[in-house]
C-alpha cells in the first residue's frame, strides 16, 4: 500500500500543478492549450540546469561528502529556472492570444509542435544523442529524500506515515503541494484573484471598473507557464530518472482533462489528479503492486496484457471527459479575445 501511495503521489502532483496552470490561464479568458509543449520545454531547462550544475565544483563536493540540504537546494534551483523560463516561453500564446488576438487554440497547438522540435534540436547540439541526462548517477541518487537523509537508521521503522511520506520522497512534490495551496487561495480570495477571474467571467465589465485587462490576462498566462513549467520538471525528475528527451506522456493534455473534469476548482482538481494518478500509477507498475501485502501480485496474476494497462488511464480520460464535459461550465469570456470597444 505504501508503494501504490507514493506512486499515485509522483503522478498526480504534476498533473494537479498543471492543471492549475490551466486554471489561471482559462480564468484569466485565454485558453491554454500549449501546457504539454511548456513542460516539455520545462523539463529540458530543469534537467539542462542539473546537467550544466553537476561539472561545478561546490555540486560535486556536495555530493561526494552526502550534503544533501545542498542537493535538495540544487532541486529548488532546477524547479525555479523550469518555472522562470516556463514562464518566458508562455509569452509567445499572451503576446499572440492579447496583442496579435490570433485564435488561441492554433496558437496553443503551434506551441506544442514547437516545443519537442527545439528540445530535441537542443539536445542534439548539447549532448549528441536523443536525450539528455545527469551526467553522473541517477535522480534518486542525487535528489531523493530517504531514512538516512533524515538522520534516522536504514532498519528503522518509522511507521505506515513515515515510511509513506517520509522515506524515498522528493522534495519537490512536497513543495507543488505548498504552492497548489498558496496559489489556490491567491486565486479565490484575494483582490489580485477576483480581479483576474473578472477577466475572464465578463472582461467589458471589469474594465468599466478600471482593471487592465491586458494585463490581468498576461498575468494569468505567465503564471500557469510558470507552473506548467515547474510540472514538467518534476514529472522529468520524479517519473523520468531526471531525464529530457521532447516528451511527457501526454501529462499537459490530461492535465487538460483534470481541469475540467475538476470543473476549475482547484479542490475538485486535487480529487481528480489523484484518481488519474492511481491509474496511471497502475498502468507503469502493475506487477509490482501488493494490494494486500501478502506477496501476490493480483494485477500482474490476471493475465491483462500489458498495453491495456498502459492504455487505461487515457480510456479513464475519454470516459470521464465523456460523461461529465457536458456539465462542466467554463469561464464565459475564455478564448475570446478582448477588444475594449465591445459592449
Amino acid at each position: 500500500m505504501t508503494y501504490l501511495i507514493q506512486q499515485t503521489l509522483l503522478y498526480a502532483i504534476p498533473l494537479m500543478i498543471v492543471a492549475l496552470a490551466g486554471v489561471f490561464a482559462e480564468r484569466s479568458g485565454i485558453i491554454n492549450l500549449a501546457l504539454e509543449g511548456i513542460m516539455i520545454f520545462g523539463a529540458f531547462i530543469g534537467v539542462l540546469f542539473v546537467y550544466t550544475m553537476q561539472n561545478s565544483e561546490w555540486v560535486q563536493a556536495a555530493y561526494a561528502a552526502k550534503n544533501w540540504a545542498a542537493l535538495q537546494g540544487l532541486e529548488v534551483m532546477a524547479m525555479i529556472a523550469a518555472a522562470v523560463l516556463g514562464a518566458v516561453f508562455s509569452l509567445l500564446l499572451s503576446f499572440a492570444s492579447i496583442n496579435l488576438k490570433a485564435d488561441q487554440t492554433i496558437g496553443g497547438t503551434a506551441l506544442n509542435l514547437m516545443a519537442p522540435a527545439f528540445v530535441l534540436f537542443m539536445i542534439r547540439i548539447i549532448a549528441n544523442q536523443n536525450t539528455l541526462q545527469m551526467q553522473k548517477g541517477d535522480a534518486a541518487s542525487w535528489f531523493m529524500i530517504k531514512k538516512s537523509t533524515l538522520g534516522f537508521e536504514k532498519n528503522a521503522d518509522l511507521g505506515f506515515l513515515g515510511n509513506t511520506f517520509l522515506h524515498k520522497v522528493y522534495l519537490a512534490t512536497y513543495i507543488c503541494i505548498i504552492l497548489f495551496i498558496i496559489l489556490s487561495v491567491l486565486l479565490y480570495k484575494t483582490r489580485f484573484g477576483l480581479r483576474l477571474r473578472a477577466c475572464g467571467e465578463n472582461p467589458q465589465a471589469a474594465d468599466s471598473l478600471g482593471i487592465n485587462v491586458h494585463k490581468m490576462r498576461y498575468a494569468g498566462t505567465t503564471i500557469s507557464g510558470a507552473l506548467a513549467g515547474m510540472g514538467g520538471f518534476v514529472y522529468a525528475l520524479t517519473t523520468a530518472n531526471c531525464t529530457a528527451n521532447g516528451d511527457v506522456a501526454g501529462f499537459g493534455f490530461l492535465a487538460l482533462a483534470v481541469m475540467i473534469f475538476g470543473n476549475w476548482t482547484p479542490l475538485n482538481i486535487a480529487g481528480a489528479s489523484l484518481l488519474f494518478g492511481l491509474f496511471k500509477c497502475i498502468a507503469a507498475g502493475y506487477s509490482s503492486i501488493d494490494i494486500n501485502g501478502d506477496g501476490h501480485f493480483l494485477l500482474a496474476e490476471l493475465g491483462i496484457s500489458a498495453h491495456i494497462y498502459r492504455m487505461l488511464p487515457y480510456i479513464i480520460t475519454l470516459i470521464v471527459l465523456a460523461f461529465t464535459s457536458k456539465k462542466s461550465r467554463a469561464p464565459k469570456a475564455e478564448g475570446i479575445p478582448y477588444d475594449k470597444g465591445q459592449r
